[in-house]
C-alpha cells in the first residue's frame, strides 16, 4: 500500500542511508551508490559529493537523478523520489545539516571541517522531486 505524504515525510526524516541512481552516459546501467541526505519536507532532497566524482559528473550530464530510502525491518517501507538535480558549491551549513543526521559531537565537527577545508572540492546536489513512489510491505 502506498504511503501518504505524512508517512513519506516521517520515513525521509529518519537518518537512513539513501541509494542514489543516475544515468551516467556510459551505455551501462545507471550509477547506483549509497549517500547521506537531508530532506526538507515539501521541498528538496540535498546531498553532497566530490566535485570531481562520478556522481557529480553523471548528475551534470543527466540533470536528474533518483533516490530510494528504505526501512529494512518490519514494517518494511520505502520512498523513491525522481526529479531534476543541480549542483552548487557546498557550504558548512549544508554539510552540517546532512552529516548531522548521521554523526554528532566532535566527529561531526571534524567531518564538517574536513569537507569545507578545500573550497571547490565538494558540491551540493539538490534533487527537486517530480515523481514519487512509496509502499509499506508486510505487517
Amino acid at each position: 500500500m502506498a504511503l501518504d505524504q505524512a508517512q513519506q515525510d516521517e520515513l525521509l526524516a529518519t537518518p537512513l542511508v539513501a541509494t542514489l541512481a543516475v544515468e551516467d552516459g556510459s551505455h551501462r546501467g545507471p550509477l547506483v551508490v549509497p549517500v547521506w541526505y537531508a530532506y526538507r519536507p515539501g521541498g528538496d532532497v540535498v546531498m553532497f559529493t566530490g566535485a570531481a566524482s562520478r556522481k557529480a559528473a553523471a548528475i551534470r550530464l543527466a540533470g536528474r537523478c533518483s533516490v530510494l530510502v528504505q526501512r529494512d525491518r518490519p514494517t518494511y517501507r520505502y520512498v523513491g523520489i525522481e526529479g531534476t538535480a543541480g549542483l552548487t558549491p557546498v557550504d558548512a551549513d549544508v554539510v552540517r545539516e546532512i552529516a548531522g543526521r548521521y554523526l554528532s559531537g566532535t566527529a561531526l565537527d571534524d567531518y564538517v571541517a574536513g569537507i569545507v577545508a578545500d573550497p571547490g572540492a565538494f558540491v551540493t546536489v539538490t534533487l527537486t522531486p517530480r515523481h514519487w513512489v512509496s509502499a509499506e510491505i508486510g505487517l
